[in-house]
């Protein structure tokens, strides 16, 4: 059994690799904009880039109601990146 061992602990680094990421580029999103320098495309950027993270971690997770979170997230950074041009 060392495959099946090996792919649940893949699956758990993968898993933590998405929450840090989504956690760590939502902070930035949010002090981006709170800070109003004028960076505010890239913030939603980097809103985009944690709000998949999380809800890749979510699916994964089978974490439903943050992965609903997660969707709306997508659309309001992509809404904001439309709008922001």
């Amino acid at each position: 059994m060392p495959y099946a061992s090996l792919a649940s602990e893949n699956l758990m680094i993968k898993k933590k690799l998405f929450e840090w990421l989504g956690a760590i580029t939502a902070i930035a999103y949010s002090l981006l904009v709170a800070a109003n320098i004028g960076v505010e495309f890239f913030g939603f950027v980097l809103l985009l880039l944690s709000a998949l993270s999380l809800g890749f971690w979510a699916y994964l997770g089978k974490h439903k109601g943050i992965l609903l979170l997660q969707l709306f997230y997508v659309l309001a950074a992509v809404i904001g990146m439309i709008r922001w041009f």
